[in-house]
């Protein structure tokens, strides 16, 4: 006890001397450097500082690396963006890098930096699991701040409405419950190491397809009830320092100059405290920022630099308010406070890439869904005596999605294999394959086993080795990436036609895909199993043969529908096909707020794999549902695994009526760790949006009175319990 008590008494001491010097090492001309004070105080104090030129300074920069004919700026590191802070008063540099997949190194402009690569972000929906995606995001942000970053551009929410959107992949599904709740996690593990995250791409950028020029055409209440509420539920969660405005047109005003969704929607009704930030050459005029935005990136890629000398000829004119310009600097100011970019700098260190290795290996695991399994054919035995590995690169690595979220690995990419192309997007379009080869991983946990690799271009030669062996394991490849949409859903460079052979030569074939998002399969009857891996990152390799050896459960749920076909969706025919470049083209999303299941639900049409659809290796039972109503749904039901095996379900639960019409929506979800024969209760509240409908003249969300229906199951058409409780009348503010 006096030992304890004499500790505790030093650290006291060590605490009080601490907090002495830092008070004596604030100047007493910079008060704004009172850790004390909150963000929103200590930026109002530091914006009075700021001369009209340094506001300025602040609101507008580059992007920050040498091409299409750029100079990186002094003092960048080289990546994203680059402002270059005001050293006269301590405010830091702002170094940012995309990040939605981790810390990315765009064409290598930093010889020999590389980072740690987390599956993709449909991968990471899949894990059902919002401990999961923290971590990741927790890996983006020490990685980002041991490189010197501390702004990453984070955080992808929008839904894909669309499963042929190049950037799907980087998304977190079409259910804005699901996406905004996980997204809300990896902002916060972001942030919580000390850097900010921006939440983008704000709003309904469903498309990569036209993209400068499409006009997202949506009604309000829907707007609000689907894609806003994915991005309000994120910002609630995560508190991201800055929301980037879309490339698109929404209702007819661009993104990053749409009034009502800068001041309006997110200012006003959300009470957002951060910054608005540019997508990279999406600013077409000066006004914008009486508009809502605060900050103009990529400067370059507008051609004019708005927010510079425009910018500041128009507040000398009067035409901007000063208050308005010291607004935009504050929001920036505040953010940067908020996340410790003062007390807390940026700075080179040394990164555990095994640690870090290890989170991405856990989400890639758990992101794996099993689609299909006949007859038990996963998970492979380790006594089989030959296996067959096809296609895919497997010998190489594993695949992931192009653009500015793409990952270099430390050390290097070891297979790049070009794509060509025009434009600007062209030098980003190569297929990387991550150094994690599921080829090598599948000899390691089958050393028993004579294990052949064929690299699936000649047909014949894929079928003799199919037939040949015990077991195979057939790879399908679809590259996605920014810029540009798929055009179909088939596999391309005729891996549709080398599947179906290779399954109808052996029907103990695994298909493996490795996607983007959602895509056909025409030869779904004949094969024996087929498992979703997605881009699954920095250890894909090892985590695709730990699913398929059963060395972990299966345990992965689609966070989007697969389709039937592409006649199953509201616009059959991709918008802005054909459409001459830099012509204006409406995307009217007729559907509003029925995204995905919600729309199967209402037309009843039969996809080919549900959303939530996920197999396992062992079965899950549900019992013993009780519903509270009042203000909102409560939820309780008890899971129990009632296999041989410990495994991983992720029970989800559903609206399935609201006073008299029946809908379908999303408004619980979990992932427990089961072992055999436990069971565990579960009990979940429901957000009351997701039970209201959104009054567009009252600007309310409105909870009728009445009696609302909730089912409980394993998918979104796998429902083995159904409930019902009353709700109270009630609005909530938007």
């Amino acid at each position: 006890m006096t030992l304890h008590r004499s500790l505790s008494l030093a650290s006291s001491f060590a605490v009080l001397a601490f907090a002495v010097a830092a008070q004596a090492a604030t100047p007493p001309d910079h008060p704004w450097s009172e850790a004390k004070l909150s963000p929103d105080e200590r930026a109002a104090l530091l914006d009075r500082a700021l001369t009209l030129d340094e506001r300025i300074g602040l609101v507008h920069g580059p992007m920050a690396m040498p091409v299409l004919g750029f100079e990186a700026p002094q003092g960048a590191i080289g990546s994203a963006g680059y402002f270059p802070g005001v050293p006269r008063l301590g405010v830091p540099a702002l170094q940012e890098s995309d990040a939605s997949l981790g810390v990315t190194n765009p064409l290598g402009v930093r010889p020999g930096d590389g980072a740690t690569a987390l599956p993709s972000g449909l991968a990471q929906a899949a894990t059902f699991n919002t401990r999961l995606i923290y971590e990741g995001g927790a890996v983006v942000g020490r990685e980002a701040r041991a490189k010197g970053f501390n702004v990453q551009l984070a955080g992808g929410v929008n839904l894909a409405r669309d499963p042929r959107n190049g950037r799907n992949f980087e998304y977190l599904g079409e259910d804005p419950w699901l996406a905004g709740s996980l997204a809300g996690a990896a902002i916060k593990g972001i942030q919580d190491q000390g850097v900010v995250s921006t939440i983008k791409h704000f709003s309904l950028n469903g498309q990569e397809t036209g993209r400068m020029t499409a006009n997202s055409v949506i009604e309000e209440g829907a707007h609000r009830e689907s894609d806003l509420l994915a991005f309000e539920i994120a910002i609630e969660k995560g508190q991201p320092g800055s929301v980037m405005c879309a490339y698109n047109l929404v209702n007819g005003d661009y993104s990053c100059g749409n009034n009502h969704l800068l001041n309006t929607v997110l200012k006003r009704d959300w009470g957002y405290k951060g910054w608005v930030m540019s997508d990279w050459g999406a600013v077409h005029a000066t006004d914008y920022a009486l508009k809502g935005l605060d900050q103009q990136s990529g400067e370059q890629l507008d051609g004019t630099t708005w927010f510079g000398a425009p910018l500041k000829a128009a507040v000398e004119k009067g035409e901007v308010p000063a208050a308005r310009l010291s607004d935009m600097s504050r929001r920036i100011l505040r953010s940067m406070f908020a996340a410790g970019l003062f007390d807390r700098p940026a700075a080179k260190s040394e990164i555990d890439y095994a640690a870090n290795g290890a989170v991405s290996l856990e989400a890639a695991r758990e992101g794996i869904v099993l689609l299909k399994n006949t007859e038990g054919l996963l998970p492979l035995a380790k006594t089989a005596r030959s296996i067959a590995v096809i296609g895919g690169h497997a010998d190489a690595g594993v695949l992931s999605g192009g653009g500015s979220s793409q990952v270099v690995p430390p050390g290097g990419v070891k297979t790049i294999i070009p794509l060509g192309g025009e434009g600007m997007m062209a030098q980003f379009r190569s297929q990387y394959f991550h150094p994690s080869s599921p080829l090598a991983a599948i000899r390691r946990l089958a050393p028993q086993a004579k294990v052949t690799f064929d690299d699936g271009r000649y047909v014949a030669s894929a079928v003799a080795a199919a037939k040949a062996a015990d077991v195979v394991v057939v790879f399908g490849n679809q590259w996605m990436g920014e810029g540009e949409d798929a055009v179909d859903l088939s596999l391309p460079d005729g891996q549709d036609a080398l599947i179906a052979a290779v399954t109808a030569a052996n029907p103990k074939a695994v298909v493996v895909l490795q996607t983007g998002g959602a895509v056909a399969m025409p030869w779904l009857k004949q094969a024996g199993a087929v498992v979703e891996a997605w881009y699954s990152g920095a250890r894909g390799g090892d985590a695709i043969a730990d699913v398929l050896f059963g060395q972990v459960d299966a345990s992965g749920r689609l966070p989007v529908t697969f389709p039937a076909s592409l006649a199953q969706y509201p616009r059959e025919r991709l918008p802005g096909l054909g459409v001459p470049e830099k012509t204006r083209f409406d995307v009217d999303y007729v559907e509003g707020a029925d995204v995905g299941y919600r729309r199967f639900a209402k037309t009843g049409d039969k996809p080919l794999f549900a959303f939530g659809h996920g197999l396992s290796y062992t079965t899950f039972g549900f019992s013993n549902l009780k519903v509270a109503g009042g203000d909102t749904l409560t939820v309780s039901f008890d899971v129990a695994n009632t296999g041989v095996r410990a495994g991983k379900a992720a029970p989800q639960v559903y609206l399935t009526g609201a006073s008299g019409e029946p809908l379908q929506r999303l408004i619980g979800f979990d992932k427990i760790d089961l072992k055999p024969g436990e069971t565990r209760r579960v009990t979940l509240a429901a957000d009351a949006r997701l039970l209201g409908r959104f009054d567009v003249k009252a600007n309310r969300w409105v909870i009728d009175k009445g009696s609302y229906q909730v089912a409980v199951g394993a998918a979104s058409d796998d429902l083995a319990l159904k409930g019902a409780a009353d709700l109270k009348a009630g609005t909530l503010k938007p």
